[in-house]
């Protein structure tokens, strides 16, 4: 790969073909897959990751708001999306873009109804989504009868998956917790299919749910993080491949004397004679200021630069007094051997949220599968 010469971002679609065959491999030969999508397919550029999804075959996307389904839709997506937190205002636009709304509590339900009526649909497709123990969005088990006796009085939606959501599926103490959500599923599963004269799609497992709990794949499963390379658990990850490389450049090298300062509110002092480089992202960027005082680091030549003194917004600086470099050289924030996870780990966030915060002024570069 060549060398940057600012600051991008390398979406690895290599990368993404290898997690989608890695992940596949672990499903049950006729269980469907649904990729998730949304936050631009974790701060990657969704349009570019759904459509290489959808070359390679994948059954189903998912994205959290409307506004982002509408975003593949314009670029050409013809995969089926489901929308996993819609709001009633977005509802005619749902139905206008062929996006397949969650529909997760009797409010949600009798307006989505409406405006499906309204539209003259039949039987448009949605998913009914139920709270087993996340206590976040979800129907509860004694909302079957009324879910089913608003579906038999209209002709205007039909339901397509029913699903919820594992809470810990990753952690290995919460084995009991995650088998009681498993059991509970599959109950109001079969409470519901009894009372209609069709049977929806049934999904329940997260990328760590497929791993840890092949018994909960049922007839799908989604899977976010792992497409992106990280699999909750450092078995896992040495299996996946980070599809993201956030890399710079130096901008300047400065040499600063004992007790100078570096930065905002002269954050850093020198303890004595060392030399900084500026680099050019910042909290602007999805870097943000937790990374600073010495938490976050990036890496030049293969060695490790602490970040020093407060991340500004365009720009942060490192110590470099022990690394042989030069104005011009690669930075590399994070990539395939250097991974996002550890990155975040050192200031106590996760994976999740460094990837999803790298802002979209950042350039993409596509790297071929």
């Amino acid at each position: 790969m060549p060398k940057a010469n600012e600051t991008v971002l390398e979406i690895d679609l290599g990368a993404l073909t290898h997690n989608f065959n890695y992940i596949k491999s672990k499903l049950q030969p006729n269980t469907k897959f649904l990729a998730v999508v949304k936050a631009f397919a974790y701060g990657s550029d969704s349009i570019v990751v759904a459509k290489h999804l959808e070359k390679l075959n994948v059954d189903y996307l998912a994205v959290a708001y409307a506004k982002e389904g509408v975003l593949l839709r314009d670029a050409g997506i013809t995969t089926p999306i489901l929308v996993l937190h819609p709001q009633p205002i977005n509802f005619k636009t749902i139905i206008e873009r062929c996006l397949e709304p969650s529909i997760y509590s009797i409010r949600i339900l009798d307006e989505f109804i409406r405006t499906a009526e309204n539209q003259s649909q039949k039987d448009y497709p949605i998913h009914i989504k139920f709270n087993t123990g996340l206590n976040r969005l979800g129907f509860c088990k004694n909302d079957v009868d009324y879910i089913v006796s608003e579906l038999n009085r209209t002709t205007s939606i039909k339901v397509k998956s029913l699903f919820s959501h594992l809470a810990a599926s990753e952690d290995k103490n919460e084995t009991d917790f995650t088998n009681h959500q498993i059991t509970l599923f599959k109950s109001i599963a079969e409470d519901f299919k009894s009372k209609l004269n069709y049977s929806p799609l049934l999904h329940l497992c997260n990328t760590s749910g497929i791993i840890n709990y092949p018994k909960g794949q049922l007839d799908m499963v989604r899977s976010g993080i792992g497409l992106y390379g990280f699999g909750n658990s450092a078995t896992e990850d040495a299996q996946l491949r980070p599809i993201a490389n956030l890399k710079s450049v130096i901008s300047q090298i400065h040499k600063i004397e004992k007790d100078e300062t570096v930065g905002y509110n002269r954050a850093y002092k020198a303890k004595s004679v060392q030399t900084t480089a500026t680099i050019p992202i910042g909290h602007a960027d999805g870097i943000t200021r937790v990374y600073g005082k010495e938490k976050g680091f990036v890496f030049i030549n293969g060695k490790k630069a602490p970040i020093i003194g407060n991340v500004c917004m365009d720009m942060i600086m490192v110590n470099i007094s022990d690394i042989d470099c030069k104005e011009g050289d690669e930075v590399i924030i994070f990539d395939g051997s250097h991974k996002a996870s550890n990155v975040a780990e050192s200031s106590g966030t996760i994976s999740y949220e460094i990837i999803t915060a790298i802002s979209q002024r950042v350039k993409r570069i596509i790297i071929s599968d």
